[in-house]
């Protein structure tokens, strides 16, 4: 494991969600209240999100007590599952991000296909009630998802 200390960039997470909010605001232009709410709320997760990207990750920070010199505050201590399970080799290898992986890429193979039916339903101004993607991901309590 590194032991690089890989935390406490508020430097960088300042800039970045400036950066970010900057760029949305010039897409986004607000005009009434609701608007402003609506922009507020991504602002604060930006923030968030780069905060603990490179300040400090607050599940390590609440974990920190309970588990101690467990945890360390370079980059592959980040993999908390890592460290809760005794993973030595690199994180990026470990069974917990390789499913990962397989879990994403699922997730864009159901979007590639559902794109197939959502699209042409979008372009016709009608509501999309079947397809392949439809099938496997609707909850069959709801009279006619399947």
């Amino acid at each position: 494991m590194s032991s690089d200390y890989g935390y406490g960039l508020w430097a960088l997470a300042g800039f970045d969600s400036l950066l970010v909010i900057v760029f949305a605001v010039s897409f986004f232009h607000p005009a009434n209240r609701r608007d402003w709410r609506a922009l507020g709320g991504f602002a604060a997760f930006i923030v968030a999100l780069f905060s603990e990207m490179y300040g400090y990750p607050l599940t390590i920070y609440l974990l920190s007590g309970a588990l101690g010199s467990k945890l360390g505050l370079g980059h592959s201590s980040g993999h908390l599952w890592n460290d809760l399970i005794g993973w030595q080799g690199d994180p990026h290898l470990s069974p917990f991000h390789l499913a990962s992986y397989v879990l994403i890429l699922g997730g864009f193979l159901l979007i590639s296909a559902a794109w197939r039916v959502l699209l042409p339903a979008q372009q016709a101004g009608e509501l999309a009630v079947g397809g392949a993607p439809m099938r496997a991901s609707a909850t069959p309590s709801i009279p006619g998802s399947c």
